[in-house]
């Protein structure tokens, strides 16, 4: 047998350390979808401000940081200590904000339009 290479050894040990990250991406996205609510409750509240806060960037730095704090430790927590082993996904309940100027639905729900305000 031939030893194996120190190149060969890291690919192998870096995938899997890897592996257990593999079903980071899918989750619940507690801390993502709570800097949406964060945004969602500014821009509902006070649109110049919420657009300040996109252009200086703070919300998509705070997006970024969320994904990466999801990625490593809430998703992989939902994952493997609770939905991967009953069959059932962690819902989100996002923040109830009540609208000023009308809204618009998700397009995932029945009959919702492309920018279909309802007032």
């Amino acid at each position: 047998m031939h030893p194996m290479t120190p190149r060969l050894r890291a690919v192998l040990t870096t995938i899997l350390l890897a592996l257990p990250f593999a079903a980071c991406a899918a989750g619940p996205h507690q801390v993502r979808r709570s800097v949406d609510d964060w945004d969602h409750n500014l821009y509902v509240n006070s649109p110049w401000f919420d657009a300040a806060l996109w252009v200086v960037p703070v919300i998509p730095v705070a997006t970024v940081g969320a994904f990466v704090i999801d990625f490593f430790v809430t998703d992989a927590w939902a994952f493997w200590f609770g939905d991967a082993w009953d069959g059932a996904g962690t819902g989100y309940q996002h923040l109830f904000v009540e609208p000023t100027d009308g809204r618009v639905g998700s397009l995932m729900m029945d009959r919702s339009g492309w920018t279909k305000v309802e007032k």
